[in-house]
């Protein structure tokens, strides 16, 4: 070792980096799910407004929706909102509004437009329409259990709490590429929230599930004043523990669907999120490099004087990497896509590696048929996309 040059042994430090990120990563996980599985919540159970912003119907929509229905809590309203009342989901909902009569479930449509992210047009529509103070927003396409709502609740006990979101579970149709995207979410971006969440707390929130309340979203201008941005979950956490509020991570686990799908449907969507990070964090996107362990095991292994340091170093990716994504995603989110898959995380790790890099080529992004540029964060639709789409 003392006769590399300081080129080799550079490239040997950025090979253990990863190394070394996953077993603080294993730390944080079992830190997170120890403490949060051995603790009492408060009894603290108000009324609660979900507010759901869906579009079309997946392969499981009328299970998802109906597992809202079935929630073991004292009183709940459910607000859908839908684009327009032609949409597939609606009468989905309207099954439920005739088999549950005893609960309020309301269809909105038609919100008005404040801003160029739709979800967030619906949630602003929805919020005017609650009765309720607390607020717990999820998307379309979330299966959640009989405890949700008292687990996401609990927190706000606590009036510093302004913000509670859920880690997710993966429901996959037997296609690779939404296996690979699961596998994606349970072994690796969770591992990344933990992290962050070590030295105290969150400074966003995860996506599938969030709740907070009227005068916390009040601070931050309400949904008006994120209507035109494309990461509104981070925005929310993030916004929200500016103004003084805990951003918090829940034990209690939703399962979130992956449809079956196409390469290009698959690439389009990590790159878009890979593209939103990189617009929200620019310096935590630049970061994960440090995160990469399979293509800094290579250059690591091109760099090594010796067979026996090319194998430690494969060796100590492939067993700290699934080490990570089985304490992360298998024993603390319990991701059964991930339980029966496990040995496809250096694959995905291969492609998400590409799809890192391509996070650094464009302000460009594809959500739902539609082009938008992003600038600072904020979206905008592109004049060809709307022509494209009869906008």
């Amino acid at each position: 070792m003392s006769g590399l040059s300081p080129g080799r042994l550079a490239l040997l430090l950025l090979a253990i980096a990863p190394l070394l990120y996953y077993l603080v990563a294993v730390f944080a996980a079992l830190r997170f799910f120890l403490r949060q599985r051995a603790r009492k919540l408060p009894d603290f159970t108000p009324p609660a407004s979900i507010l759901k912003p869906v579009r079309g119907v997946d392969f499981a929509s009328y299970e998802n929706f109906r597992s809202f229905c079935v929630l073991d809590y004292p009183e709940y309203e459910i607000l859908f909102c839908v684009n327009e009342m032609s949409d597939p989901a609606v009468p989905v909902i309207q099954r439920l509004q005739r088999e549950f009569p005893g609960r309020r479930i309301e269809i909105f449509s038609s919100a008005p437009r404040i801003g160029s992210n739709r979800k967030v047009n619906n949630l602003a529509l929805l919020t005017k329409n609650a009765r309720h103070e607390v607020l717990v927003q999820s998307d379309g396409d979330v299966r959640v259990g009989r405890e949700y709502l008292r687990e996401v609740v609990a927190p706000f006990a606590d009036p510093g709490v302004g913000a509670v979101s859920c880690f997710y579970r993966g429901v996959a149709e037997k296609n690779f590429w939404a296996e690979l995207e699961a596998i994606g979410a349970a072994s690796d971006f969770f591992a990344g929230a933990l992290v962050a969440n070590l030295p105290g707390g969150v400074t966003f929130a995860l996506g599938a599930s969030v709740a907070t309340t009227k005068p916390w979203l009040a601070k931050i201008g309400g949904y008006e004043a994120l209507a035109d941005w494309l990461a509104d979950d981070y925005e929310i956490g993030n916004r929200i523990h500016k103004a003084g509020g805990k951003a918090l991570l829940s034990r209690e686990a939703v399962w979130t669907m992956y449809p079956a799908q196409t390469f290009r449907g698959f690439w389009e969507h990590q790159v878009r999120w890979a593209r939103t990070v990189r617009v929200v964090r620019p310096a935590s996107f630049l970061g994960l490099i440090f995160t990469h362990g399979l293509p800094l095991a290579i250059l690591g292994m091109v760099a090594a004087p010796a067979d026996w340091l090319r194998a430690a170093l494969l060796g100590s990716y492939l067993g700290l990497r699934l080490l990570m994504a089985y304490v992360v995603g298998v024993w603390g989110v319990r991701d059964e896509v991930l339980a029966r898959k496990l040995w496809l995380v250096p694959v995905r790790d291969a492609i998400h590696f590409a799809v890192w890099l391509a996070g650094f080529t464009s302000n460009l992004v594809k959500w739902g048929g539609i082009e938008f540029e992003i600038r600072e964060g904020r979206m905008t639709e592109r004049a060809s996309s709307r022509k494209s789409t009869g906008g």
